[in-house]
C-alpha cells in the first residue's frame, strides 16, 4: 500500500494567535509576538524577552498534567474542529514531537523543595514529568486508540512527527493521525540558550546582517493527516499533501551545524527525492531561520546549493522572527504555515529585516507578506546533535 497523505486540519497555538484564522492573519500581518517575560522573573538574566502564548486558558484535565499537555490538548482540539471531525473517533494515531516536554513540572518541584523543604514535595508530582505522558494524556482525553508515540528529536521533532504519521498512513496501519509538536517556555530553555549567548538582546532578525540570536518561544501545533481517499470520502477541505520527507545527521557538533551545510543539504535533497520532485518545482521554503549567525549562514548556503540557479527565485522566510523559537513545536507550526501558504497563495514574511547579509543572499520575503501561488513548499528544521529534517508539502491536483 502507498496511500497519498493529506492535511485536512490545522491547530496552531502560538504567541501571535491560536487557531487557523487568528494565527494566519497575524502571520501575514507580520505580527511580532515577543515581549517582556511574564512566566518567571528574568532579573538575573542579561535578556528579558520571549514569545509567550497570550491569554492561554489551560484546559481542565484528569490528573492536572503539566503545561505541555495543556498546550497539546488545545492544539489537538483546534485541529479536530478545523478538520470538521467529531468525537469519538476511535483508532486514530497520535505522534507528538518535543524538546523539553514537561520540564516546567521539574522546575515547580525544585522551587517547592527549595522554598518549603523536601517534605513538602508531592512525590506523585514526578509522574507528570516523563515525556511519554504528553501523548498518553492527549490520547486519553480524546479517546484515541491508535498507535501513540512521542518524538524527542528537539527542534526538528515536529517534522519527525509528521513524517512518522505519514509512514503509518501510507503503510495502512491507520487512516488518520494527529501529528505535531509542543513545548512550553521554561527557565531551563531560557538559561541554556542564554549561557550559549544565543539569545538576541532585542529582536530575532533571521538572515539580517546584524542578527544576534533567537528569541525563546513556546507553543504547539497539531495537524490532521489522513489518506486522500478518506478526505475525499468525507468531503473534507484539503490544505496540502505531505509529499515527502528527508532526514540526515551530520554528527558534527552538539550544537553547531556542519559548516558547509552538508546535513541541511542532504535533508532537502532527500525530501525532494522522496516526493518525486526536483528543485525546479519548489516555490517556497519555510526556513529553520533561527536568527543566529551560524545557522542562517549555513542554511542559506545549503538552500543555494540545492536550488542552484533558482535560489534567487524561491521565496524563503522565517516565521521565527514573529513567534520566536518554539523548540519542539517550531517545525509543526511552520508545517501549518506551509500548508496554509499552499492553500491561500500567501507567503508570510521575515520581519525585523533591515540590513541584507551577502552571506545570506536569498529572497527572504522581508517584512511584508507576499501574494504568490505556491505549489510546493519545503519545511526545514534542524536540531542539536545534527538532526536535520525537511518535509515537502504540495498542492493536491
Amino acid at each position: 500500500m502507498n496511500h497519498r497523505v493529506v492535511v485536512t486540519g490545522v491547530g496552531p497555538v502560538t504567541p501571535i494567535g491560536s487557531g487557523r484564522e487568528d494565527f494566519w492573519n497575524a502571520a501575514l500581518a507580520g505580527t511580532d509576538g515577543s515581549g517582556e517575560v511574564q512566566k518567571f522573573d528574568t532579573s538575573i538574566y542579561r535578556f528579558h524577552r520571549a514569545c509567550e502564548v497570550k491569554n492561554f486558558v489551560a484546559p481542565k484535565l484528569e490528573g492536572d498534567p503539566g503545561p505541555a499537555t495543556g498546550l497539546a490538548v488545545v492544539a489537538t482540539e483546534l485541529a479536530l474542529q478545523d478538520a470538521g471531525l467529531e468525537l469519538p473517533l476511535g483508532e486514530i494515531g497520535l505522534v507528538i514531537g518535543t524538546t523539553g516536554g514537561e520540564i516546567p513540572v521539574l522546575e515547580h518541584i525544585n522551587r517547592v523543595r527549595f522554598e518549603q523543604g523536601e517534605e513538602s514535595v508531592d512525590r506523585f508530582e514526578f509522574l507528570k514529568y516523563p515525556v511519554h505522558v504528553i501523548s498518553t494524556n492527549v490520547a486519553r482525553h480524546f479517546g484515541f486508540s491508535g498507535p501513540n508515540v512521542v518524538v524527542p528529536t528537539a527542534c526538528a521533532a515536529g517534522n519527525y512527527a509528521i513524517a512518522i504519521a505519514r509512514d503509518w498512513i501510507q503503510s495502512g496501519r491507520v487512516d488518520m493521525v494527529l501529528a505535531g509538536g509542543v513545548d512550553p517556555l521554561s527557565t531551563v530553555t531560557f538559561t541554556g540558550f542564554g549561557r550559549m549567548f544565543a539569545i538576541a538582546p532585542d529582536r530575532c532578525r533571521p538572515f539580517d546582517k546584524n542578527r544576534k540570536g533567537i528569541t525563546p518561544g513556546e507553543g504547539a501545533a497539531m495537524l490532521v493527516l489522513e489518506t486522500l481517499e478518506s478526505a475525499k470520502r468525507r468531503g473534507a477541505k484539503i490544505y496540502a499533501e505531505v509529499a515527502g520527507a528527508g532526514f540526515s545527521c551530520d554528527a558534527y557538533h552538539p550544537t553547531m551545524p556542519h559548516p558547509d551545510g552538508m546535513g541541511a543539504r542532504l535533508a532537502m535533497q532527500r525530501a525532494l527525492r522522496d516526493s518525486g520532485l526536483n528543485h525546479d518545482a519548489v516555490d517556497y521554503i519555510s526556513a529553520h531561520g533561527t536568527g543566529t549567525p551560524a545557522n542562517d549562514k549555513i542554511e542559506a548556503t545549503a538552500i543555494r546549493e540545492v536550488m542552484g540557479d533558482r535560489s534567487s527565485q524561491v521565496a524563503v522566510s522565517s516565521i521565527k522572527s514573529m513567534i520566536g523559537h518554539t523548540m519542539g513545536a517550531a517545525s509543526a507550526i511552520e508545517a501549518v504555515a506551509c500548508a496554509l501558504a499552499i492553500d491561500t497563495g500567501m507567503i508570510p514574511p521575515t520581519i525585523n529585516y533591515e540590513t541584507p547579509d551577502p552571506e545570506c543572499n536569498l529572497d527572504v520575503v522581508p517584512n511584508h507578506a507576499r501574494s504568490k501561488g505556491v505549489t510546493v513548499a519545503l519545511n526545514n528544521a534542524y536540531a542539536f546533535g545534527g538532526n536535520n529534517s525537511c518535509v515537502a508539502f504540495s498542492k493536491v491536483a
